[in-house]
């Protein structure tokens, strides 16, 4: 039941229940990993495990499960939702979990690799390996290992640099302003002004926004925490002329908004742009102001200050304007 292994200077140990999982630790010394072992068969022997027996369980009954328990509580679980529907149709779906291994991952990779980015195939394995580890540490499937957990994962998805160039604003507001729909235009001008995301957006309440001392108040955020966000004079502006016909102050739809979205960027020409993109676009105006890490942090939600960068995308133009040892 139990085995030691060297690796390197250091001893691993790991003790295996037949039918249901395995259990590792890595010690300085052989002999204390020996002396754990037996403490851990021994254990084991007086303790009843509730393993699920997975003999006739495939890779499609566990997704199908996952995504009914664990992806339906996401605050979006459109994307995710979809990419188990796309995996319960693809042939490795019909294996059995107990007959699963690594290889079967790496064929996977492999193939995917050649028909979508390198990003998307890193974020297909992180999911396959959350899958299989809410199955055997939180369910308590009988399967030995992760069969995605050491697979060598491709590189993700590299932060996106797009910004407004010249003139594009003004083209995508024109081009906006034209939509019969006329939240399109109050929906993108407030993207730009604040930062907020596109379901914050769309999510917002008049009871929400204070126009008297200029914020706006949101709630379930996507980490989670309540925030408010300072409205600029245009901001203020703009939800002055708004008519309120809902309780929410842009009632669209988010695939109203994402189609009348193409649309505009369509007839304004404009290539590679993103609605996310404006709340890069607004991160990074807000540290060309002059305001402070802590102080965008606030405004934009991010809890890690790397994360919050990787949002951020400065132009050296507005950057040296504020050092006079430069040259002009």
């Amino acid at each position: 039941m139990g085995c030691v292994r060297k690796r390197g200077k250091s001893w691993n140990a790991q003790v295996r229940i037949a039918g249901w999982r395995s259990f590792t630790k890595t010690f300085k010394f052989k002999s204390d990993a020996l002396r754990w072992i037996d403490k851990t068969e021994q254990k084991i022997k007086n303790t009843n495990f509730p393993a699920v027996n997975v003999g006739d369980i495939s890779l499609k009954d566990l997704l199908q499960t996952y995504a009914k328990k664990v992806s339906v509580n996401l605050k979006d679980p459109s994307v995710e939702i979809y990419r188990i529907d796309y995996f319960c149709r693809h042939p490795i779906a019909e294996n059995k979990l107990i007959n699963l291994n690594q290889r079967h991952f790496e064929y996977l990779r492999d193939e995917r690799l050649r028909f979508v980015k390198s990003g998307t195939v890193y974020a297909d394995l992180m999911l396959f390996r959350r899958v299989f580890k809410t199955a055997i540490n939180t369910w308590g499937y009988g399967l030995p290992n992760n069969p995605v957990e050491y697979i060598q994962l491709p590189s993700p998805h590299k932060p996106r640099k797009r910004r407004l160039e010249n003139g594009e604003e003004k083209d995508i507001l024109n081009a906006a302003s034209s939509q019969r729909n006329v939240y399109i235009l109050p929906v993108i001008v407030f993207a730009i002004e604040t930062g907020m995301r596109r379901s914050e957006i769309l999510r917002l309440r008049w009871c929400d926004v204070d126009l008297d001392v200029g914020f706006a108040s949101l709630f379930e955020t996507k980490n989670g925490e309540d925030r408010k966000i300072p409205l600029t004079r245009k901001c203020v502006r703009l939800l002055q002329n708004l008519q309120k016909i809902d309780e929410r102050v842009f009632p669209i739809s988010l695939t109203c908004l994402r189609l009348a979205w193409c649309r505009a960027r369509n007839k304004a020409g404009i290539k590679d742009l993103r609605f996310h993109d404006l709340r890069h676009e607004a991160i990074s105006r807000f540290f060309e102001m002059g305001m402070s890490v802590p102080e965008v942090a606030l405004i934009s939600g991010h809890k890690d200050v790397r994360q919050l960068f990787r949002y951020t995308h400065l132009n050296p133009k507005h950057v040296f304007k504020k050092y006079d040892a430069f040259i002009k």
